[in-house]
């Protein structure tokens, strides 16, 4: 597959690209994204679904700016999908022939089912789910998939979209029971057994929605993917927004690029919810072009990264670890740290994967500078670290990372995240474990020691002398009163 790759969506609403670099076999990051309002659909569902020339002419001349954003990166690659408006439209190939003809761009028209597929492989492959039902919420058209044990089990496409209510309805002032008498005869297409607790949104709408309940809650971190919510504690909240005039959204955090079809969207995700009855959702912030770019990626795996990789955390080692061997060392001491003392604070072993994922971006901020290091992996982990974590688990990664340097967590991070982060002992423990991990390697030899914890008194067995260690660790904030002695 090639270093750099472009993907292009066509969607009913906007045109959206996203470039992205492979750092090695499965590592991933996104270099560019680029998004055109080009409303495609415009005027498409009053005029038997065909395309308008002004839509049309409004894609052309963004696919064409996309096409040198592409070029300037030196994308070997550029795959273009469109979805609902151009597989509905019956002039479809005179759009299609004039791209093929004057930008040289193939664009594949893909059904729903293949729509839906491509949400469900990004959200089973980038969100730390098992389960779940995605609704992706389209500007034509609604795509589900049933996902079971990470595996995608079934898909469904529905003609229901933001922009096909809205010019169906909602630009007629039609009463609100049309609108819904038109999304309950569709959602009666979708199966009985799509049901599931958990529901993932895909989609402008959702995320939309999900910023505004993040703003409404003064939720902590600045990340809509892998942002979750109880449907039952924003029931009123989506209500509300469902009928509130179009001039009061701002007061419900709605930025005005997402006035014209938020409550369209809003109404046909509550009614998708009920539908399949879920309890709670969580955001998926990548959709088509992710799922397009791994289904590519993984089309010799069954479309699933293997068991417990975290493309992520790959992707921040290849870019900014400098020392390989250092890392692996940090990793197996603080596993061996980790096994001694997880009894007095993590009985259900709740935080290992956070301590050795930790372990391993310990120090990629010294690719930025060396003094503050600790400071800028914490920020590059907590901007960065995005795929297949809990908002929870990356947050506390990052106070881990950021808290290694002798001192036990500080209130400043800690009162920001506090609804993110573990109780105070776990986190401390935490940290400590990862400062004597970081201290036992002082002089970077990577030394061989055996751990035990009895009476208060941590024993470190070894044969190697550790001076520089031993010195250091007089000065390590431990969590609870006990002796650490060296045989």
């Amino acid at each position: 597959m090639a270093k750099r790759t472009a993907i292009i969506d066509i969607g009913s609403n906007s045109a959206r690209m996203i470039i992205l670099e492979r750092t090695s076999r499965y590592g991933f990051y996104l270099l560019n994204e680029t998004k055109s309002r080009v409303r495609i659909s415009e005027g498409a569902y009053e005029n038997g679904g065909n395309l308008q020339s002004h839509a049309m002419e409004r894609a052309f001349n963004a696919l064409r700016e996309f096409l040198h954003i592409a070029h300037h990166y030196n994308t070997r690659k550029i795959l273009c999908v469109a979805t609902s408006a151009v597989r509905d439209a019956p002039n479809k190939h005179e759009f299609l022939h004039r791209i093929k003809k004057e930008l040289g761009l193939n664009i594949k028209v893909i059904d729903g089912k293949t729509e839906a597929l491509l949400g469900a492989i990004a959200a089973s492959n980038l969100l730390p789910i098992e389960d779940g039902v995605t609704i992706d919420i389209g500007g034509g058209s609604t795509e589900l998939a049933l996902i079971q044990k990470r595996r995608v089990i079934d898909t469904v496409s529905l003609d229901l979209g933001t922009v096909r209510l809205k010019e169906l309805f909602f630009d007629n002032d039609a009463p609100i029971k049309q609108a819904l008498a038109f999304i309950h005869n569709e959602l009666a297409k979708i199966p009985p057994h799509f049901t599931s607790k958990t529901a993932v949104g895909i989609g402008g709408t959702i995320r939309a929605l999900s910023k505004a309940i993040m703003a409404k809650n003064k939720y902590p971190l600045d990340k809509v993917h892998g942002f979750a919510f109880s449907i039952s504690d924003e029931k009123k909240f989506i209500d509300k927004l469902i009928s509130a005039p179009v001039l009061k959204l701002k007061k419900f955090h709605i930025k005005k690029d997402r006035y014209d079809t938020i409550k369209e969207g809003t109404l046909i995700f509550r009614e998708v919810l009920k539908t399949v009855g879920a309890k709670d959702v969580i955001t998926s912030g990548a959709g088509v072009r992710e799922g397009v770019f791994l289904k590519d990626l993984l089309r010799n795996s069954n479309y699933l990264f293997p068991h417990n990789f975290e493309p992520s955390v790959k992707s921040l080692l290849d870019r900014f670890c400098i020392d390989e061997k250092t890392q692996k060392c940090h990793y197996r001491l603080s596993k061996k740290l980790y096994e001694a003392l997880y009894s007095i604070f993590d009985e259900r072993k709740e935080y290992e994967k956070v301590l050795l994922i930790a372990a391993k971006l310990l120090n990629i901020g010294i690719k930025v500078e060396f003094y503050e290091h600790h400071k800028h992996s914490s920020y590059i982990v907590l901007n960065d670290l995005q795929y297949n974590l809990t908002h929870k688990e990356i947050v506390t990664i990052a106070a881990l990372v950021r808290f290694h340097k002798r001192k036990l967590p500080n209130e400043g991070f800690v009162k920001t995240f506090r609804e993110l982060l573990p109780h105070e002992n776990i986190l401390n423990w935490l940290s400590f474990i990862l400062s004597l991990a970081e201290t036992l390697n002082k002089d970077l030899t990577c030394p061989n020691i055996a751990v035990s914890f009895a009476d208060k008194k941590l024993h470190i067995h070894t044969t190697e002398p550790l001076y520089l260690a031993k010195e250091e660790i007089k000065n390590l904030q431990k969590p609870a009163a006990f002796a650490i002695l060296f045989d």
